[in-house]
């Protein structure tokens, strides 16, 4: 199994969650399919994000190609959230070519 690169060092931005996936205003279908699927939304946004970061080293990171800024990687983890449901979530990131880091991207509830 491959693993995500220096998956131990992965940058997850909190903001990712706060100001998009999590955020019914921004992002509505994310938000409610986070809440619905999992139990999560903002109050409890550092939960997930831990759930994540622990989960990460455990799951098979597929290469997507460079985009110029660097190498890109899809995670699809199954979780077990807070209301006692699992469901895949798809996380996407990058191996920033600029700052040498790998950086979340963007998650979401998977079908």
């Amino acid at each position: 199994m491959y693993i995500l690169p220096r998956c131990e060092q992965a940058v997850i931005p909190i903001e990712k969650f706060t100001k998009y996936a999590l955020d019914h205003d921004s992002d509505t279908d994310k938000a409610t399919a986070f809440s619905l699927a999992l139990g999560y939304d903002k109050s409890n946004v550092d939960e997930l994000i831990s759930n994540i970061r622990d989960n990460l080293p455990n799951y098979h990171a597929e290469a997507k190609g460079d985009n110029g800024h660097g190498m890109k990687y899809e995670v699809i983890m199954s979780l077990a959230g807070p209301n006692g449901k699992t469901a895949k979530v798809l996380t996407a990131w990058i191996d920033d070519r600029e700052n040498g880091q790998i950086r979340l991207t963007t998650a979401y509830v998977d079908k």
